[in-house]
């Protein structure tokens, strides 16, 4: 009997059959394209289930293993039975998967029998993986000394997981300076319909009737001091950065980036922003940081966390490696496919005036996702 999936699973599961039936990753270049160096062969790729770990050894067919490993020491104990499925099984259901993606609009498209049956034949049953270190995938590449290396998984043909999902511990406070504004006027502004540019309005409103809205702190904590990592003005770079994606609509960080440079709001020297590059090299180095573990709500101590790269699958079913090994690389990918993007005002609880300890703050929320030109 047949089943429905969300889009995001049946892309994760895509990017995980392709894999192992081709038996190698291309890596990427800047422009979301592969580059023409050699591709890394994979000699396995590990994955989370709801009963332990799965390893699938490629060979001439794929070998499945189960075990655990252990939290400690990082070793892997496997159990004795070893199931061997042939290598074009998993690429004739990546070929159906990729074909549900690519004709189906539904959000949660029907999965047909023959790849149900391919499921329960290999033992999945979390079309998700099953991780608390955020890697969707593992594999470990043909080196001796090669360890497991762990991988986020974004599929173009599903809705992508952001890079920075918002949330409340990522809001950016601006005080309000200039008129101090009455009860009566500031719930006049809070009151603005429910709009996709409601906040935008209610910061256009505020400066029509005198008030100025001045970057003030970082509302956590604890995402001021992960923000302080990538440098110590760069919460108020990157509140400059969400308030102008806001008042001009533009949400691509390269466009945003460039906007920045000529405003310069650090005030810097243009010597520093034009023959060094300061602005976008902070956007990179915070890019890089969120993809290789940065959370607002999580002390950051520039230490990269499991996750070690991304895989990315595009429109035509075609996957991409990134690696932390070629930061350049992936931190100029993450440059020119990233945007700005909204969080839920309500959930987020940002982009209103409120009162705290005397002074009307406004909140900016900061998420970031892909979004890829081509």
């Amino acid at each position: 009997m047949s089943f429905n999936a969300t889009r995001r699973e049946l892309g994760e599961l895509y990017v995980f059959f392709r894999l192992l039936a081709d038996g190698s990753m291309t890596l990427g270049a800047a422009d979301g394209f592969s580059d023409p160096a050699k591709p890394w062969p994979i000699a396995l790729i590990q994955r989370s289930e709801h009963d332990g770990i799965r390893r699938y050894y490629i060979g001439k067919d794929i070998s499945i293993r189960k075990g655990t490993t252990d939290p400690d020491t990082g070793e892997f104990a496997c159990d004795p039975e070893v199931q061997h499925i042939p290598r074009e099984d998993f690429g004739e259901a990546a070929d159906l998967l990729l074909d549900i993606l690519k004709n189906s609009s539904a959000d949660d498209p029907e999965v047909p029998d023959a790849l149900e049956g391919f499921l329960n034949a290999v033992d999945i049953y979390d079309l998700e993986a099953k991780t608390e270190d955020r890697t969707d995938l593992s594999l470990l590449f043909w080196d001796n000394e090669a360890p497991v290396t762990g991988f986020c998984v974004r599929c173009r043909l599903s809705p992508m997981n952001p890079l920075l999902d918002g949330g409340r511990t990522a809001n950016l406070k601006f005080a309000q300076t200039g008129v101090k504004f009455a009860s009566p006027t500031v719930n006049k502004i809070n009151a603005l319909p429910e709009s996709p540019n409601e906040v935008v309005e209610r910061m256009r409103m505020i400066e029509r009737l005198g008030g100025v809205l001045k970057y003030a702190d970082v509302a956590d904590r604890v995402f001021r001091c992960n923000l302080q990592m990538i440098d110590l003005h760069f919460p108020r770079m990157l509140a400059e950065m969400v308030r102008l994606a806001h008042n001009e609509g533009i949400t691509q960080v390269s466009e945003v980036t460039e906007r920045i440079k000529a405003i310069n709001p650090l005030k810097i020297k243009d010597e520093l922003i034009k023959k060094h590059g300061f602005y976008e090299h902070k956007m990179k180095q915070f890019l890089l940081a969120l993809a290789l573990g940065m959370r607002p709500a999580k002390i950051y101590r520039g230490t990269d966390s499991a996750v070690e790269g991304m895989l990315v699958a595009d429109k035509e079913g075609r996957i991409v490696g990134y690696h932390q090994s070629m930061r350049n690389v992936f931190a100029d990918f993450l440059y020119l496919h990233t945007r700005f993007e909204k969080g839920n005002v309500g959930k987020d609880k940002y982009g209103f005036l409120e009162k705290e300890n005397g002074t009307y703050y406004f909140k900016l929320n900061v998420k970031i996702g892909l979004k890829f030109k081509n």
